[in-house]
């Protein structure tokens, strides 16, 4: 699961307010002299710096998460100009620049733009590696091999946060939704964002269990993997977040159960 360069420019912080500052959003109602946790500043920047981006309206925005329209291509195009160019030339080396020239293109883009360049650099370095290991095995469907390995330590990972009761569900969205690390001493929000780290952990198990077999039947199956590598990338990362945020959503507030409030109108929409 690429991670997205988080953009510096919306950082933080919302509607003009630090990232954590108490403000009625999805469940929580903001007393008269309520202080944010001391603790909500870094929930804010764990999500910051994981690329995780919130909409006006304190939803989670998925699509710039995953990078925008332009972070997606990044992520996706050297991938399938390697295939195209080696379905047609059948050519390792042909095929392997190729993907190189395509992530080194958005390097380019970037820089044209002046946007920031972590992404695209990460994206050649990964585009690189794996020309590297192809080039040097000679096989081609080992230009998909590091990805595995990569998916594999999110995995661990992941499964690490939700053992210890720091699950990545809860760091990630509980910045968005303004809960800091409150969700932590509430135990229907703890097991919530644990299984909601579960359904992302799952999207990543799911892409070894179809590329693996794959990737295993050689030159055979390299146009299947690639094709497969192209679906459960990003696409398949923006649903299963989507996912993880709705079966993550805290119950609305009902009018009257806390210091006679009415549930904020964030709730009642999520």
């Amino acid at each position: 699961m690429t991670v997205p360069n988080p953009d510096p420019s919306t950082g933080p912080r919302y509607d003009g307010q630090p990232a954590g500052q108490a403000k009625p959003e999805e469940g929580r109602v903001s007393g008269e002299g309520e202080t944010p946790s001391p603790m909500a500043g870094l929930a804010a920047e764990y999500a910051a710096k994981a690329g995780l981006h919130r909409t006006h309206d304190g939803r989670v925005d998925v699509l710039r998460s995953a990078g925008g329209i332009q972070g997606i291509a990044e992520s996706i195009l050297p991938g399938l100009v390697f295939l195209v160019a080696y379905t047609i030339s059948q050519d390792l080396t042909v095929s392997l620049v190729a993907a190189l020239a395509a992530a080194a293109v958005f390097t380019v883009v970037r820089l044209v733009q002046r946007r920031p360049l972590t992404q695209a650099l990460a994206g050649v370095v990964g585009v690189g590696i794996s020309a590297w290991l192809a080039n040097t095995t000679g096989k081609a469907e080992d230009f998909y091999l590091p990805g595995f390995f990569t998916n594999a330590a999110y995995i661990v990972a992941m499964a690490i946060s939700i053992l210890v009761k720091w699950p990545v569900a809860g760091l990630l969205f509980g910045f968005i939704r303004n809960e800091g690390l409150d969700w932590r001493k509430d135990p229907a929000r703890l097991k919530a964002y644990r299984l909601g780290t579960w359904i992302i952990v799952a999207v990543l198990v799911l892409r070894l269990v179809v590329q693996v077999p794959l990737y295993l039947l050689g030159p055979e199956g390299l146009a299947a993997l690639a094709t497969t590598r192209l679906i459960m990338g990003a696409p398949l990362y923006i649903l299963g977040i989507w996912v993880a945020w709705l079966i993550t959503r805290p119950a609305p507030v009902s009018a009257g159960t806390e210091d006679g409030a009415a549930p904020t109108d964030a709730a009642a929409r999520d």
